[in-house]
């Protein structure tokens, strides 16, 4: 499709994408003959238009040139052809041609009296204009035409929003234009009769007076008689000067309405027993259609005060819904009295002030008056009741994507693949009604996939709303753009750096800045669950992608985010071990989303960080059994950092030697090995603690290895430097390291006091974590035969039940299920089979989908597991149970208890 433009500089669009015309000379061309409308242009006369006084020696030459151009940027489609003694170019459309039918279809829909209408259809003509018409010809006799008209559609615009009541907001633009057009007699006219409309008489007739002086002081004339007839009126305080009320009720909308079972019950009896319920949600949720469907049959006064321009027009939109003429709220309460009504003020965010007190009032003075309001924000009213209207659930938006889209695709049903998209789009979309109504229309010409790779990473270019449609925005983006706008500026600089936050943030994310958070919320483009503690704030995504594409300083705000996460992994990773390793996690593991996005971000930008940010969390990593999340960002970091401080390298081989040994990797040693030696290169003190931790890793790798003989002397080193170095605090998991080893090396009875001894130490210095792991040890030991120590399958069942409890309450998945691996060989042990092998059927799997290898982690008792049970009994096996939180019950329960 071939569109022309020449409401500006001139450009061809060629199947919606601009074609290179060249330079000024070329496009003189296509101005020429776009001015032609389809008519032949004869040579001389382009020749004429392309160079005026200065044409070239050979004209028809240099033409014919720019012809051939001409027509390879059109794509060889060849709308230019020869015609005659000249030219034509046949286009599908012009940028003038379709202002001009829409200034016409204006002046209709304003004879119909219909104004919002003609409003909206002129906004929409005069927003072609990308400069002046014509600019390349700027002495063509089409560009005076096109001016004129521009003229009359500025004029009707403004008479449009004069009908539509919009007296007060007028004022302003009719200054300008009598200030640019003196001798325009109708834009006087639109102003005078705002002011008057206004309230403001005697401005209307003091306007009246400077346009007649500057009529006769510069032309000598007289006003025409359509100023003469308006000054008699004015001066007769003629009534139908006025605004004729008319009462606008609600569009009954033509589509489907789809759950909000609950909202329309909680509705119905919170307008039972309160006189003002306002609706509150964000932009697009489906607030306007739910008081609709509520209200419908009760024949209620709707008030659309999105159409309304400023706070001082609401009494008079109340008044023209009611059917009013006086513009007053006090007109309105003495025209209402006792009668009965529902008044629904739809659209209240950008007026709610104003809104606020006209509902105050009306509610006061008339009581049989209840209001239901939408809006973005509370009116906070007393005795307001509010109903927040969140998102549709997945499955109704699922249900409305599929209704909408079957009616743009008679007899379409989705296929599995289709139906899989169909989630995915809902949740991309947040569930917002008007984002899903808008995707369904796209899915006219888009497939579902194409659509979910539109919706990536950018916002979502749904196009405009349906006709009829109640939502007030003509695009998604315009509906986030009416939030974001209504915000003052510190609140709209806060939401426009929020976005790089994955999965919602807490209080601290913003400084604290409660005032503006609250604000944020309270206007609905901040969602705060308050189920959790603490409170969890989120951008609906349609939002984030917003703010995404206008954040001003989108660099700035992902270092403000990286910072953040820095700092909240500095302040938890050396909780992870002490008293306080439970709440550490669960913090953590709330902002993992955020967590994996900052040290991404920093990888790029301050790789050193980066590799410190990784390396800290190597508990984190280890006790969530989030191997591959680890060994990919550990990885990143040393390879993207070789130049960081040698603690914090040494830290994160540390950190990857553990990791790879969750998931049976037997090159763990060397990463562990590179980590001890780097250390002893460059002794400080918080290298020094880690030689110590990495001592009795090294230990603890040993043993699980089955070189016994080898753990001993790392696990006694590991203590001697703690000592050394005054810090305690390593003892229990360096002498938990030095139990198992002394079992393995055959020191059974030793080995199993030493573990238990390690257990009571580390619950004495509240390490909840070293206790498990010590118990869970001692579990093992006690399973274990050694002279005068033989296995204790019972008590070692009990062990592993105490362990289990430490390490869900430290919220340690990975050492859960290697808990768990080790109660499926104390079932075997204790005769047990039968439920051994559905335990360690389930157990492997569970461990699979987290990348771990639990037989790979303790070789020696896995061997002996599956000879314990046996391959047979393995096998039947049939449906083992997929609810890791269901595993532990399998253990069966403790001595005493049902």
């Amino acid at each position: 499709m071939l569109i022309g433009r020449v409401l500006g500089p001139t450009e061809i669009e060629v199947d919606g994408a601009v074609a290179d015309l060249g330079g000024p000379l070329p496009r003189r061309l296509v101005a020429a003959l776009l001015a032609a409308e389809g008519r032949p242009v004869r040579e001389d006369a382009l020749a004429d238009a392309i160079w005026g006084d200065e044409t070239p020696p050979h004209p028809t030459a240099s033409l014919q040139a720019y012809v051939s151009r001409l027509r390879r940027a059109l794509g060889g489609r060849s709308p230019l052809a020869r015609a005659g003694a000249g030219y034509r170019l046949t286009v599908d459309d012009t940028d003038a041609a379709r202002f001009a039918a829409e200034v016409l279809r204006g002046r209709e829909l304003l004879d119909e009296d219909r104004p919002a209408e003609a409003l909206r259809l002129f906004d929409a003509a005069l927003a072609r204009w990308r400069g002046e018409a014509y600019a390349d010809l700027p002495g063509h006799p089409a560009r005076t035409r096109l001016d004129e008209l521009r003229a009359v559609a500025v004029e009707e615009r403004l008479a449009a929003r004069l009908a539509d009541g919009d007296a007060a907001g007028a004022v302003g633009e009719l200054e300008a234009a009598t200030a640019a057009e003196p001798y325009r007699e109708r834009g006087w006219e639109l102003l005078i009769l705002a002011l008057y409309r206004g309230g403001r008489q005697a401005d209307a007739l003091a306007a009246l007076r400077r346009v007649r002086e500057r009529l006769a002081d510069d032309l000598g004339i007289d006003p025409g008689p359509a100023l003469q007839s308006l000054e008699r009126r004015l001066l007769a305080q003629d009534p139908g000067l006025l605004l004729t009320s008319r009462s606008a009720p609600p569009v009954r909308p033509l589509s489907r309405f789809f759950g909000r079972t609950g909202e329309l019950a909680g509705l119905a009896e919170l307008v039972s027993t309160a006189r003002l319920v306002t609706l509150v949600g964000p932009g697009g949720a489906g607030k306007t259609r739910l008081a609709v469907e509520f209200a419908a049959g009760q024949d209620p006064w709707f008030v659309r005060l999105a159409d309304v321009a400023g706070p001082a027009l609401v009494p008079a939109a109340v008044a023209a819904a009611v059917g009013v003429r006086g513009a007053t709220t006090d007109a309105i309460a003495t025209a209402l009295g006792d009668r009965s009504g529902l008044l629904l003020l739809d659209n209240c965010e950008h007026v709610v002030a104003a809104a606020a007190d006209v509902a105050f009032a009306l509610l006061a003075r008339c009581p049989g008056l209840r209001v239901l309001a939408t809006s973005r924000e509370p009116l906070s009213i007393d005795g307001e009741r509010l109903l927040p209207v969140s998102p549709l659930p997945t499955e109704d938006a699922v249900a409305l994507l599929t209704d909408r889209i079957t009616g743009v695709r008679p007899g379409w049903r989705p296929s599995p693949a289709e139906s899989e998209a169909l989630v995915r789009l809902a949740a991309a979309l947040d569930g917002i009604p008007l984002a899903l109504e808008l995707a369904a229309a796209r899915a006219r010409v888009l497939g579902l996939s194409e659509l979910l790779e539109m919706l990536d990473d950018r916002f979502p270019a749904l196009g405009p709303v349906p006709r009829g449609a109640l939502a007030p925005h003509e695009t998604l983006e315009a509906a986030v753009a009416w939030s974001v706008d209504l915000l003052g500026a510190h609140d709209r600089a806060l939401l426009l750096r929020l976005w790089p936050f994955e999965g919602g943030f807490p209080l601290s994310a913003v400084e604290d800045d409660l005032d503006a958070l609250s604000a944020l919320v309270a206007r609905s483009v901040v969602v705060a669950d308050t189920t959790v503690v603490p409170t969890r704030y989120r951008l609906l995504e349609i939002v984030r992608a917003y703010c995404r594409q206008r954040d001003p300083d989108p660099r700035d705000s992902r270092d403000r985010h990286a910072r953040w996460v820095r700092e909240l992994v500095e302040r938890h990773a050396p909780l992870l071990r002490g008293e306080r390793s439970a709440h550490a996690i669960r913090t953590l593991n709330r902002e993992l989303p955020n967590l994996r996005a900052g040290i991404e971000h920093d990888l790029g930008a301050r790789p050193a960080s980066a590799l410190r940010t990784a390396g800290l969390l190597q508990w984190f990593w280890f006790r969530g059994g989030l191997v591959a999340d680890g060994l990919r960002l550990l990885g990143d970091g040393l390879a993207a950092a070789p130049e960081a401080p040698p603690t914090d390298r040494a830290r994160a081989h540390l950190s990857t030697a553990l990791l790879r040994y969750l998931a049976g990797d037997p090159g763990a040693m060397t990463d562990l090995g590179t980590g001890l030696a780097i250390l002893g290169e460059h002794p400080d003190h918080e290298g020094r603690i880690l030689a110590a931790q990495g001592s009795y890793y090294e230990s603890l790798y040993w043993s699980f290895r089955g070189e016994f003989a080898r753990a001993v002397e790392p696990a006694r080193r590991s203590m001697a430097l703690a000592r050394r170095i005054g810090e305690e605090w390593i003892q229990p998991a360096s002498a938990m390291a030095l139990g198992a080893a002394l079992v393995g090396a055959g020191e059974v009875l030793e080995g199993r006091r030493v573990l238990a001894a390690a257990g009571r130490e580390a619950i004495g210095r509240r390490q909840a974590w070293t206790a498990a792991m010590s118990g869970l040890l001692l579990a093992r030991a006690l399973l274990t035969d050694g002279p005068s120590a033989p296995a204790q399958p019972e008590p070692a069942l009990a062990a592993v039940r105490q362990a289990l409890d430490g390490f869900a309450g430290e919220d340690d998945v990975g050492n859960l299920l290697a808990g768990l691996h080790t109660g499926a060989y104390a079932l075997a042990r204790a005769g047990r089979t039968g439920e051994a092998a559905r335990l360690l059927v389930a157990t492997r799997r569970a461990a699979a989908r987290r990348g771990l290898d639990l037989d790979a982690m303790d070789p020696i008792r896995a061997a002996g597991l599956t000879a314990a049970v046996g391959e047979a009994e393995l096998a039947r096996v049939a449906d083992p149970i997929d609810d890791e939180s269901a595993l532990p019950a399998l253990l069966g329960p403790a001595p005493g208890q049902d």
